[in-house]
Parts: C-alpha cells; structure tokens; sequence
C-alpha cells in the first residue's frame, strides 16, 4: 500500500524517508512536490489553490495511493477537506501535533511565514473545542528568507533561538514540518512540537 506525500518544497523527501525508515520501514511513499502551492497559497489564500489540490490528490489516489499526507500546514485544511470526496484518508500532518499542543493551557506557535498563522490557529481551535487555550503567536524574524534562499541551517538556527527566549508557556507549536529539525538545536525547558513524526504515524495508522 502506497502512501502519497504532497509537499510544498522538496526539503521535505529526505526528512519523511528518514522518519520512514526509522519508525515505518517497508512503507511505500510517493512524494509529489508542487512548491506553486504555497506561493500561490500565500499571495491568494489556500482557497484559491483548492482545485490543483483536488486534482493532485484524484490523480494520486488514481495512480494508487491509499492514502495522502499533506505536509504543508497552509494548505493542510483545503488538502484534508477532499477525503471525502476521494474515498481515502487525506490527513494533514499537523493535526496530531495541535491535537497535542490544544491538551495544554498556554500554547505559543512559532511560524516563518504570516500565512501559516491563520490555518494553525484555526486547527488550534478545533482540537480544543470548548476548552479554553491561551495562544500566542511568533513570526520568526528573516528565517523565511533564510529558507529561500536555501540556507537551512540558518533556518533551523533562527528557529531554534526563537523558540529559546519564549517564556510564560507550557508548550511550543512549530507550526511548518520544515521547521522541525530545529528541536535538536533548542535548549529550553518548554515542550517543542513538531509535526512531521506524529504527522507519518497517523498516515501509516490510516493505511492499516
């Protein structure tokens, strides 16, 4: 059974093959890689890419995916909102993450772009339903630029400092699966979230 992977950047192959092989070996991925998503995605809204994204994801369940994983947390809900009509699981990988971080009181959620911001809030709220949770959010100042430009462990140090001087709070949410790698360089005390492991353990649990 094949799982299909719809990325926004390739930096995001070897992270997931790495996760693959330690904690899924033998899990067959697809990766498709379509960065004018984002872009897009960014300049119009997710709203406005949701028709390539129906048909990305018709064609992988068509070439036969039994699942998809979207790894881009701004266009995650347009991605997730096709399972339906697709008749597979399409999951969004950060939701396990938010499921975990809306379990907490005080949630500060790092991002390195705006447009990020607005759909993890949202899947924020919905995985804390009634409860109240008190969440803050920080753009991390010249990590994009940083990325573009294909810098990444500027990136991920960027990131990771960030994520250092946050204080009052009893997690921190790193709201792009790009951003992961920077839980290895942080030194502090308060419990970082990633989403790309939690995000490949719910899509392996979705094709069994």
């Amino acid at each position: 059974m094949t799982l299909a992977l719809l990325h926004t950047s390739p930096v995001h192959i070897p992270v997931f093959d790495a996760l693959r092989d330690a904690r899924h070996p033998g899990l067959a991925l697809r990766h498709l890689v379509h960065e004018d998503l984002l872009a897009r995605a960014r300049e119009s809204g997710p709203g406005a890419v949701a028709a390539d994204v129906r048909a990305l994801l018709a064609g992988a369940v068509a070439d036969g995916a039994r699942a998809v994983l979207c790894t881009c947390s701004t266009i995650g809900a347009v991605a997730e909102a096709e399972s339906v009509t697709l008749g597979v699981p399409v999951l969004r990988v950060d939701r396990p993450m938010a499921a975990a971080a809306a379990a907490r009181d005080r949630v500060v959620v790092l991002a390195s772009i705006t447009g990020t911001l607005a759909p993890t809030l949202a899947l924020l709220a919905e995985e804390a339903g009634e409860r109240a949770v008190d969440v803050r959010t920080v753009v991390v100042d010249g990590a994009w630029a940083c990325f573009e430009a294909g810098d990444r462990d500027g990136y991920l140090d960027l990131v990771a400092a960030a994520a250092d001087v946050v204080t009052d709070c009893d997690v921190i949410v790193l709201a792009q699966a790009s951003m992961a790698d920077a839980v290895t360089r942080t030194v502090t005390r308060v419990p970082v979230l990633s989403s790309p492991g939690p995000g490949l353990d719910a899509a392996a649990a979705a094709l069994r």
